[in-house]
């Protein structure tokens, strides 16, 4: 295998690989979500890892073929693509940009160093408090644990009343 590269060290590949836009949250690329991990040439052939937000995701097929079109219409001849499990993808891989797109989107972006566990009580009532994206009132509750997308869970603000996603942690 080849060295693997960091971010300064080929920045036309880093370029457009954070123009794929996650399939589910247009607003974000996959390189604000900290989904592509790292990419090296071996031989001819660039080898990118890819860890999903977790081992189930269904946008995970979209996103490897997004991916390797977006570098082989930038003149890169042959790709590959790596699923990298371990170590799992954390929230705590988005970038501070990154959550402010989420935000701007309507979604409320995941609290920093929580997981989804964590969220909830064994009544099921949430244990964090989830600034609403749209008011910024933190008078929030929980509507339920599955939303629009299996990473996301629903919202109500009680403020403002408006229903919003919370991408969840993991």
């Amino acid at each position: 295998m080849g060295e693997v590269l960091n971010r300064s060290a080929d920045d036309a590949i880093w370029a457009t690989l954070a123009d794929v836009p996650d399939p589910e949250i247009p607003v974000v690329s996959v390189v604000d979500l900290g989904i592509v991990r790292a990419f090296r040439w071996d031989g001819d052939t660039l080898e990118v890892d890819v860890t999903p937000t977790y081992s189930g995701c269904p946008a995970t097929s979209v996103i490897s073929i997004s991916v390797e079109t977006a570098l082989l219409q930038s003149g890169i001849e042959k790709v590959r693509i790596k699923t990298v499990l371990s170590p799992a993808w954390t929230t705590d891989w988005i970038t501070d940009e990154a959550r402010e797109k989420l935000k701007a989107y309507g979604i409320a972006p995941p609290v920093n160093g929580t997981s989804c566990a964590g969220m909830l009580r064994m009544d099921g009532a949430a244990t964090l408090d989830i600034d609403c994206p749209r008011c910024g009132s933190s008078d929030t509750e929980r509507v339920s644990q599955f939303g629009s997308t299996p990473c996301k869970a629903s919202y109500r603000c009680k403020d403002c009343l408006e229903p919003f996603d919370y991408f969840k942690s993991f």
